[in-house]
């Protein structure tokens, strides 16, 4: 083991043709060590790279990279969409909880770990900074670790602790952390969906926020509230104001109590500077955050979570347009069913009514290939803009028209007509 740093280009050089390679993801993504690896391709071949959500300027769109690399996407995030969708790439549907699983009962051995951390400590430990998720179990079952050491990583506490003995090649790179502000992607139509939401969370709840512009404006709405809790797979730069104004205690949950509990961070630079060495953050392997038992200890449990579209039996499909795979799978249903066995608890599925095209996303079917990811029998809540139902022990005809009086004005008489092709009636009042 060299405890020195190295290059980039020489750590990469423990990579060899037919390995398969995990790479860490979200802002914690190593670009320098990724770019420098996809550079050397057509010296090595068949390399096959495993990751959940990779963000940044990833340079693969190139004939050497995918003659010479295969991605089997765990989730998949914008930079990579078309490499996934090509013949070049691929898909694993599992939750998130899951994931963990596949590398530490060798259902997806791993040859190499490529990970970004935090600078060592006098003791000699780093911290997988903003993602401890499933980097936790890859590093644990990797035959070679190469870490990128960024003094721009905060120092984020929890299970996201590894000892530099640990690695087999360590490279210096001071970068900015990728980041993404979430506040600027609210509009007023995300703005109305946040009181509707808001609306239904209660003093003492804890709370799991999916991605998006959604969870923030709910965030938003919640200054007033007390002693809420989180406990959620990922969270941004909305928890700050929360946290500061007392709102946010963490005090009534029964696991992690007086703690933020994740497994990663994403937003702006305000939230990874928040998140160092905050004693009151805790990462944790995504097996312990999104367990289904684990979240439902937790009082008053508010799970909110975002859809491409939803039939108007209850369907949710998450992940895909048709057949092109726009996401994954993540932790959505591992907080559907964790709120909906918590004592009080809500799970949330939120969306705008329409999308940017005007197109609605309550629909008579999903399209063809579209991917359930929550389905009829643990869909409850629905938000839009135009109001919230609670489809849970309703039948499908009484589904249907709560959901009709969510849908965008523009769009009800088209799913009146399917109410009635498929239970031949009109709805008596939209």
């Amino acid at each position: 083991m060299n405890r020195q740093y190295t290059t980039a280009e020489e750590a990469v050089k423990l990579i060899e043709s037919g390995n398969r390679v995990f790479i860490h993801g979200s802002a914690a993504t190593p670009l320098t060590l990724v770019n420098a690896l996809l550079n050397r391709a057509g010296e090595i071949n068949n390399v096959e790279l495993v990751a959940i959500s990779m963000h940044g300027n990833i340079n693969w769109n190139r004939p050497e990279v995918l003659n010479s690399f295969y991605l089997n996407s765990l989730f998949v995030s914008e930079n990579i969409r078309g490499w996934v969708n090509s013949e070049y790439g691929d898909y694993i549907p599992v939750f998130l909880s899951e994931i963990p699983q596949l590398f530490d009962k060798h259902i997806l051995p791993l040859d190499v770990a490529i990970i970004q951390v935090s600078p060592p400590d006098k003791h000699g430990y780093c911290t997988m900074g903003t993602s401890a998720d499933v980097a936790i179990s890859a590093v644990r079952n990797a035959k070679k670790v190469i870490a990128q050491v960024n003094p721009r990583m905060p120092r984020v506490l929890g299970e996201g602790i590894i000892h530099l003995s640990d690695f087999d090649a360590m490279v210096w790179a001071e970068t900015e952390l990728f980041e993404v502000n979430y506040a600027q992607k609210v509009s007023e139509v995300t703005e109305k969906i946040g009181r509707q939401i808001a609306s239904l969370i209660e003093d003492g709840s804890t709370l799991q926020m999916g991605i998006g512009a959604i969870p923030d404006a709910v965030l938003k709405q919640l200054i007033n509230h007390k002693d809420l809790g989180i406990h959620t797979e990922m969270f941004s730069d909305g928890v700050i104001p929360l946290m500061e104004n007392g709102a946010i205690t963490n005090l009534k949950k029964k696991t992690g109590c007086g703690k933020i509990v994740s497994s990663f961070i994403l937003g702006t630079r305000k939230v990874y500077d928040f998140a160092d060495n905050n004693p009151n953050i805790e990462l944790r392997n995504v097996a312990y955050v999104n367990n289904s038992d684990i979240i439902s200890r937790n009082p008053k449990v508010v799970a909110i979570n975002s859809a491409i579209e939803i039939d108007i039996t209850g369907q949710v499909c998450a992940d895909s347009i048709g057949t092109y795979q726009y996401s994954g799978i993540g932790g959505q249903m591992d907080f559907m069913r964790g709120a909906a066995l918590s004592e009080g608890g809500k799970p949330i599925i939120a969306m705008p009514s329409v999308t940017n095209k005007g197109i609605s996303r309550i629909v008579p079917h999903l399209k063809e290939g579209a991917g359930v990811v929550t389905t009829r029998g643990h869909i409850q809540w629905v938000a839009t803009e135009y109001g919230v139902v609670n489809l849970y022990g309703k039948n499908m005809e009484q589904r249907a028209q709560l959901l009709a009086g969510i849908a965008h004005p523009d769009h009800r008489e088209m799913l009146e007509r399917a109410y009635h092709t498929r239970f031949g009636r009109m709805i008596k009042a939209l």
